[in-house]
């Protein structure tokens, strides 16, 4: 029986193909062998099948940060160690293989609603540690969700597609560690800037 995964791998397979202009969903109808009506029984149209690709690609982008989040560390080395991890799996997909990076950017810009959910969940996830960071003395700051959307727009530079021409500059790293301290000073934080992005 044809799932939905796997009319969204056939999607992503399509588009890596033939590039999001070309792509369709008969390429992705004729590659799993079934009708094109097929496909629009699990998505009503191409868009939401587009949008259903750049979710799990934007999940896959980001795993592990959730749990980065909840993790045990203190928080300042915590929320350091998250932003880097964003940075480095950002950088990663744009400086690997651009031409791709540059189809899900452009599925993305598409797919407004999903990148506005999945931006809330991230810096919901920035929320919470600011909030153990309050709790536990290691951030002045009082208003957790407030502190965490200024991180969040702050360090716009490391995780935005829009710079991705960026990232691979030299210096962009101690631009990295320079705007990260800037935050954890702002959070009133009382430790030193640790090393680089994560590799």
């Amino acid at each position: 029986m044809l799932t939905s995964d796997q009319i969204i791998e056939a999607a992503e397979d399509a588009l890596r193909r033939f590039g999001p202009g070309k792509a369709t969903v008969v390429d992705v109808a004729r590659a799993l062998g079934v009708s094109h009506g097929s496909v629009y029984r699990h998505f009503s149209s191409k868009a939401s099948l587009r949008a259903a690709v750049t979710e799990r690609w934007l999940e896959r982008s980001h795993a592990g940060l959730a749990e980065l989040a909840a993790g045990d560390e203190r928080p300042p080395e915590r929320l350091r160690n998250w932003l880097a991890t964003l940075f480095a799996a950002k950088r990663r997909k744009a400086l690997d293989d651009p031409e791709l990076f540059a189809t899900y950017c452009t599925l993305a810009s598409e797919a407004s609603d999903v990148v506005a959910e999945h931006v809330a969940g991230m810096v919901g996830q920035l929320e919470r540690i600011v909030a153990d960071g309050i709790a536990s003395g290691d951030f002045d700051a009082t208003d957790a969700h407030a502190a965490a959307g200024a991180a969040w727009t702050a360090t716009d530079r490391f995780h935005n597609p829009v710079h991705a021409g960026d990232w691979g500059d030299a210096g962009i790293e101690a631009s990295f560690d320079g705007v990260v301290e800037l935050v954890l000073r702002g959070l009133g934080a009382r430790v030193a800037v640790l090393e680089g992005p994560a590799a």
